[in-house]
């Protein structure tokens, strides 16, 4: 695992959202194909990440005194951009896994995006890090389940 690079475990070419992009929109997505963490672009630019915790605090922060019909209207004018992460840390095709990994867990991050020449190229998340882990016990260990 130390010689594997990212680009051997990322996501190649993640679904991404857009800064005008409805927080009620990202959920869906996020739901439908089951991720957290959502890329959020400006055209060709990474601008920042969205993540499954961002927007469940932007509908539990918009939770008052208004009715259920106020509710869905605030959220439905709520774009990501007011939820992400702006600038968020990236990582090189390139890089080891084993330094991404590091990386996430200095950050306290749970996904990096994957920059190529200014260009995003993927995604690599905790769980593409312990599927490169558990790929490499399973070569050297038998499972133990108890």
């Amino acid at each position: 695992m130390a010689n594997d690079l990212v680009s051997d475990w990322m996501t190649p070419d993640p679904l991404v959202v857009y800064r005008h992009t409805t927080v009620p929109e990202a959920y869906q997505l996020m739901d439908e194909y089951k991720i957290r963490r959502l890329p959020v672009m400006d055209a060709d630019d990474l601008i920042g990440i969205v993540t499954l915790g961002d927007l469940r605090a932007a509908k539990a922060s918009t939770a008052s005194s208004l009715s259920t019909y106020e509710l869905e209207y605030f959220l439905s004018q709520q774009m990501v951009e007011d939820s992400m992460t702006a600038d968020p840390i990236t990582v090189k095709a390139d890089v080891e896994i084993s330094n991404a990994a590091q990386l996430m867990l200095a950050h306290k991050i749970g996904g990096l995006p994957v920059m190529d020449a200014g260009r995003l190229v993927g995604i690599i998340t905790e769980s593409d890090i312990f599927r490169a882990l558990i790929e490499l016990c399973g070569e050297k260990r038998p499972m133990n389940m108890g």
